[in-house]
């Protein structure tokens, strides 16, 4: 017998969100690195799921992801991080833990968008789901290249139906936890862009 666990991806996703908005709404605590770049790990492999699409999502998240867990052996909170970052002059440059931390939120905000869109469509296509999770959180920041190859592999999606085998869901279990996801996942990602905004750092580059 496998870990049923294991194999439920979104459960998982799930509680490990409720419990970074539960650190979030407590006012008291600051986010440590640890957990989040857990909780962020979760979710990679939905990327994958989606197939040749967001392919170049994938990559470019978990490599980011896999940083910021790194750098939770030395760095405390979220706070920290770019606070660090400040510090060094570094917060724009190519590979620093803020760039990278601004880059996982968006990947953690296009799931969101994604499983909102899910959620209100009918049917059994994802493409229209994940185009407009594609063009509201990711699209601005692309150069024409990558949008032009993103849109051509809308084309290779799985469907719903598949991608809910490939998470060993049905329709109803899967639908409870996209709405938790979605819940959960929207004041961690407000948290993030809070702390870029009250550093006056801009969270668009």
């Amino acid at each position: 017998m496998g870990d049923l666990e294991t194999e439920k991806p979104l459960k998982k996703i799930a509680e490990a969100f409720k419990e970074l908005e539960a650190t979030i709404n407590s006012q008291t605590q600051e986010v440590e690195v640890a957990p989040f770049s857990h909780a962020c790990s979760l979710v990679s492999p939905l990327f994958g799921c989606l197939g040749i699409a967001f392919k170049f999502a994938e990559m470019d998240y978990v490599a980011k992801v896999h940083d910021l867990a790194e750098a939770s052996k030395s760095i405390g909170t979220l706070q920290s991080v770019l606070d660090n970052d400040i510090e060094r002059n570094s917060v724009r440059k190519a590979g620093s833990h803020s760039r990278n931390l601004l880059r996982v939120k968006r990947g953690l905000d296009m799931v969101r968008v994604l499983f909102e869109q899910i959620l209100l469509t009918d049917g059994n296509s994802l493409k229209g789901p994940a185009s407009k999770a594609y063009a509201q959180v990711f699209a601005p920041h692309h150069g024409w290249a990558i949008r032009k190859a993103v849109a051509a592999g809308m084309y290779a999606l799985p469907t719903k139906a598949q991608l809910l085998k490939k998470l060993n869901e049905d329709e109803s279990s899967a639908r409870i936890q996209m709405q938790s996801y979605v819940a959960a996942s929207a004041p961690v990602i407000m948290h993030v862009d809070k702390l870029f905004l009250t550093r006056e750092l801009g969270i668009d580059w």
